[in-house]
């Protein structure tokens, strides 16, 4: 009988209070939201296969001009190497707690939708899906704790040269919305589950093309830090514009993003809606993932 593919999903994740604490070790609170998201295919094969997507890891070109304009807007890094380094952690976590894994091959691929450079963790959920598919292809889900996830998840990229914390690979792992309270490595961190219903709705402000000149830092702590040429003008504008209509707006990350609220309501809600359009900015109501643990991750729980 032959085995069966599995398919995963990770969401974007929206830093709603804390963010970057997360790498000096301080509190967080965040959002899983499903209008963006990450999905791994694994498909039992002869040959381990790491297929490269034909769009993020495009290795084609029509011109040597095309070729340096999609890497001066796109970067060399597409979605192979987060699925290979994720396999590499995978591995030697496994082999360090003597778990012991069947034999047999797999080609992994991957699809994505989240916008690249909006700190809307784009990268972590790809890794996330990854780390899914193969905890369900060897069938050690019940193997390996819920809360040592994100940071395998962490270790993948960190394998890459991914400066980042355990906020996003946090938000990921549990889904919904997370109370995070992370700490050097001698003190065990610990992450909360809070309930949704108080959650007030939410707007996403982005910007397209997605790639624009932006960041080009990994971590940013504010504005009064680091200056608005460090932030970039789009970014800045995007929580201008938000702001000048009257609505709470902040960062969903690193920039490239914002979540916005609209305390009057609907009304409200259109304003900000017109005021963005008119600056060029697409705007969409967050939809929030509920928890995303079954009941096999919740009995390896020891940290909620």
């Amino acid at each position: 009988m032959a085995e069966e593919v599995i398919e995963r999903r990770a969401y974007a994740r929206i830093g709603l209070l804390g963010n970057p604490s997360d790498v000096y070790f301080g509190r967080t609170i965040s959002l899983s939201i499903a209008n963006f998201s990450a999905t791994v295919r694994l498909e039992p094969s002869q040959d381990l296969v790491i297929r490269p997507h034909p769009f993020h890891d495009l290795v084609s070109f029509s011109s040597i001009r095309h070729l340096v304009n999609r890497l001066q807007s796109e970067g060399y890094y597409g979605g192979v190497r987060l699925l290979m380094a994720t396999c590499k952690i995978f591995y030697k976590y496994c082999c360090d707690q003597n778990i012991e894994l069947k034999e047999g091959n797999f080609t992994l691929s991957y699809d994505t939708n989240i916008p690249r450079q909006t700190g809307l963790s784009g990268s972590s959920a790809i890794v996330c899906a990854a780390f899914n598919c193969l905890l369900d292809f060897y069938k050690v889900r019940h193997l390996v704790k819920v809360e040592i996830r994100p940071d395998l998840i962490l270790n993948a990229e960190k394998e890459l040269g991914i400066v980042a914390g355990l906020q996003d690979r946090v938000a990921q792992v549990y889904g919904g919305l997370v109370y995070m309270v992370l700490h050097m490595t001698s003190v065990r961190n610990i992450w909360t589950t809070l309930d949704m219903v108080y959650t007030p709705p939410w707007i996403l402000v982005f910007f397209l093309p997605f790639i624009l000149y932006m960041l080009r830092i990994q971590v940013i702590l504010g504005r009064q830090m680091f200056g608005d040429d460090a932030l970039g003008s789009l970014n800045i504008k995007m929580i201008e514009v938000a702001r000048s209509v009257g609505a709470a707006c902040k960062f969903t990350g690193s920039g490239g993003a914002a979540v916005a609220f609209c305390p009057e309501g609907p009304a409200h809600v259109q304003l900000l809606e017109e005021a963005c359009n008119k600056a060029g900015f697409t705007v969409a109501k967050v939809e929030v993932v509920p928890p995303v643990l079954g009941e096999e991750d919740l009995k390896t729980v020891s940290v909620m």
